[in-house]
């Protein structure tokens, strides 16, 4: 590893428990962004990042190929040095400069990164950690992919039935950055010490998985795979509590998740990935939620579901005291500010996902297609709380070049009465 990359522009300086840390000295859960295929690109990144998200998953990285080609590595693998700390609030005609935050959003900046990996082979996993080391905040290990592809590779969801895998693939993970002089020793860390400049720069280990229809099982890969709390495996977890087989229209299973966080959220930091629509009409409370989710629900209907007034009296939502965060990836894709408390997605999110393509530039398709996600109805209580109406979404699908997207949505603002279209951040 040279000095430019130690010491440069590239090398994250946050360590993701300090992220954990600094959420729940605020009194608030954590807030992070799932990883997508496709779509977690670094705009999109820099864009929910923007409006408060904490910490941000890149799409699954196939790690054998990542360690083979340095094409797949600069394909998959996209970061940015930080800029100089200058932002623009809304308004098209203010800056805000020195770092100073705008009205809605965060100066640009470091945007805490987590590399997924898909591997089923130690060497794989731990090579391909050391590669993304310079350049990411952590590596995960993904547990919980249910694409059959995926599955029939042994990798995803399919590792659910190898917990002893998992352990020895962490286990020769964080045995590899610690060589590579990353490491964080967590027998020794707490949360008043400085983890970069106590024990070395620190890189995560974490693991997203999914549940067993036998709880049981789950409960024994967990145990595996955290090892000894206090010198424990992985630095966090997360659980998306549906099952390989449950589709996502499925309500998570709320009973799973309160007995999984009750049980090791003690021991380690333990986010939700799963039915993170909106902040207040989370299917379970906790402390740490302000404001406090006020829809009712069970566990057998959806958020989006009204409740039948004939059906049984609805049960009462599980308090979950030890949970540390919460994950989005549909809900964000549609409302990147839905952690700065937007129900709906705002023109504002528009305009700084539009100015990130500019410096991180998207496909055209890929970035309409984002557009096209920002602007439609969402997963709000308010379903007309569409920025556009379908026919101008698909009217915006037939664009031909970027120049023409941004004077169609130049054009929408102006007749829907904005202050001269599209705001430029700069």
């Amino acid at each position: 590893m040279d000095t430019e990359s130690e010491d440069g522009l590239y090398q994250p300086k946050i360590h993701p428990l300090k992220l954990f840390d600094a959420a729940k000295s605020q009194n608030r859960l954590l807030y992070a962004c799932a990883p997508m295929v496709r779509y977690s690109k670094l705009a999109f990144r820099q864009t929910v990042h923007h409006f408060g998200t904490d910490l941000c998953w890149t799409p699954m990285i196939l790690a054998k190929e990542f360690n083979r080609s340095h094409f797949a590595r600069d394909s998959d693998l996209t970061m940015s040095t930080p800029t100089p700390t200058l932002t623009v609030t809304v308004t098209p005609t203010s800056v805000v400069q020195g770092g100073v935050q705008g009205r809605q959003g965060r100066s640009v900046g470091e945007v805490p990164t987590i590399a997924q990996f898909g591997a089923n082979q130690a060497v794989e996993l731990s090579r391909a950690a050391s590669l993304a080391a310079p350049y990411v905040n952590g590596v995960d290990l993904n547990c919980g992919c249910p694409q059959s592809w995926a599955c029939q590779e042994k990798l995803g969801a399919a590792l659910m039935e190898r917990r002893e895998l998992v352990r020895d693939m962490v286990i020769e993970t964080r045995s590899r950055l610690s060589n590579d002089g990353w490491a964080v020793d967590l027998a020794y860390y707490d949360t008043n010490s400085s983890i970069d400049a106590g024990r070395g720069r620190g890189r995560s280990v974490s693991v997203k998985i999914r549940v067993h229809s036998d709880l049981r099982k789950t409960l024994d890969f967990i145990t595996t795979v955290v090892g000894d709390e206090h010198n424990r495996n992985i630095d966090w977890l997360t659980i998306h509590p549906r099952t390989r087989n449950t589709p996502s229209s499925t309500p998570i299973n709320l009973e799973a998740l309160e007995i999984l966080t009750s049980t090791f959220g003690t021991k380690l930091p333990v986010l939700v990935s799963g039915d993170v629509f909106t902040l207040s009409t989370l299917p379970y409370t906790s402390h740490l939620l302000n404001p406090q989710p006020t829809f009712t629900t069970t566990t057998s209907s959806s958020p989006s579901t009204p409740t039948d007034t004939s059906s049984p009296p609805t049960t009462s939502k599980p308090h979950l005291p030890h949970l540390a965060g919460l994950m989005s990836a549909r809900a964000l894709l549609a409302n990147p500010a839905l952690f700065a408390g937007h129900d709906s997605c705002p023109w504002e999110a528009v305009d700084v996902f539009m100015s990130n393509v500019a410096r991180a530039p998207l496909p055209l398709k890929l970035g309409v297609h984002h557009l096209t996600e920002m602007c439609g109805p969402g997963f709000g209580p308010d379903r007309n709380a569409a920025l556009l109406t379908k026919k101008e979404r698909v009217r915006l699908t037939e664009m031909g070049n970027w120049v023409d997207v941004v004077d169609y949505m130049d054009e929408i603002r102006s007749q829907r009465g904005g202050e001269g279209g599209m705001v430029r951040v700069i």
